[in-house]
């Protein structure tokens, strides 16, 4: 072995070095690389020195103002059109004689204005709400079929014409469920009422068409897309290997999709679901066209009858005089305040779920 301070030609060519010479040049290479390893902003770097500061993070300042804007630009419209709708109803809300909430006539345009939410409110919330209860379960076993029965062909075919119907206008709905759903409806209201007719809902002896039965089927079927497709698509994420955990320990395919399927994709159905009840509750051409306009308060779902706060803003607009126009407003108010609370409620169902707040995630 040789001496370490035996002398080495040096590498550059100058002449021999020892090992003392070495460690003391590595020592100051080892120097001059801790002087220089300053901070990256000190060499004007960001993201580990791969691009300029200004330019990593110049994008994602743009980026998140954007972002901030637009949640704001939300929330302002909301305020302004919640301040537009109160600014033109207290006029109109001072001018009437009766009572707004429990009235349920709707005379805003003769000489004492008497005008009530009561009648509107309650028409509007019932169809919806019937509406939900004819769509939900067809929806639901449509979604299901579509995301873990049919072949992925038919699937896909089948879930593109259900998609097709959220684009059908909603005149189209309004003209088929009066001219072509009515008479079915009336030949079913006259059934129901002979052989069930002791039940309040369908105590009514007529005349029948025009229902709030008929109204309901529409919007049933104008919101069975929306909550079909946004289920069907909460299903297919739902983890293959919970859906194969299932069946090796022996479930059958509908035990599967009972405890793994449905509990997992139930935050999701919600949202669909309070997602079509907005839609039902906004609904204005459709039932306008559907019902016979009453104002009245009542159970029975198969008489001519009822009434909706969009249904009688588009009926009613025309002819409608100053007084008569703040009334209409100020019963959207009311259901611009419905929607609103229908929208929060369904934001904290769902956040009360924390596996879902951690699949968003």
């Amino acid at each position: 072995m040789g001496d370490p301070q035996s002398p080495v030609a040096g590498t550059d060519g100058s002449g021999p070095t020892t090992g003392q010479d070495r460690t003391a040049g590595a020592s100051a290479r080892t120097a001059t690389v801790t002087t220089d390893s300053r901070p990256p902003d000190e060499h004007g770097l960001g993201g580990g020195g791969a691009l300029p500061r200004r330019r990593a993070f110049g994008a994602e300042r743009a980026f998140q103002g954007l972002t901030l804007t637009a949640g704001l630009t939300v929330l302002a419209i909301i305020v302004a059109i919640a301040g537009f709708l109160i600014a033109k109803a207290v006029p109109a809300l001072g001018a009437n004689t009766a009572n707004f909430f429990t009235f349920n006539g709707w005379f805003p345009n003769d000489a004492q204005p008497r005008f009530g939410i009561g009648a509107l409110a309650f028409g509007t919330v019932l169809s919806s709400a019937l509406a939900l209860l004819l769509a939900v379960p067809v929806s639901l076993g449509i979604a299901l079929y579509l995301s873990h029965y049919a072949p992925r062909r038919l699937g896909n075919a089948l879930g593109f014409l259900i998609d097709l119907l959220a684009a059908v206008p909603s005149v189209v709905f309004g003209l088929w469920g009066r001219d072509i759903l009515s008479g079915p409806v009336r030949d079913f209201s006259g059934w129901l009422h002979a052989h069930v007719g002791w039940l309040p809902f369908f105590a009514g002896d007529g005349p029948y068409g025009s229902s709030m039965l008929l109204a309901a089927l529409v919007l049933a079927i104008m919101v069975l897309p929306i909550i079909t497709s946004l289920s069907r698509e909460v299903f297919r994420q739902t983890p293959q290997a919970n859906q194969e955990a299932a069946l090796a320990l022996g479930a059958t395919k509908w035990e599967m999709i009972r405890t793994t399927v449905l509990p997992y994709g139930k935050p999701g159905v919600i949202a669909a679901v309070m997602l079509g009840l907005g839609r039902a509750l906004g609904e204005t051409i459709a039932l306008a066209m559907t019902l016979g306009i009453t104002f009245t308060i009542s159970a029975d779902l198969i008489t001519n009858g009822g009434n909706t706060i969009a249904a009688n803003i588009a009926n009613a607009f025309g002819e409608a005089n100053d007084v008569g126009r703040g009334a209409l407003i100020a019963s959207g108010l009311v259901l611009f305040a419905i929607t609103l609370l229908v929208n929060i409620a369904a934001r904290a169902i769902i956040h009360r779920r924390r596996e879902f707040r951690e699949t968003a995630a």
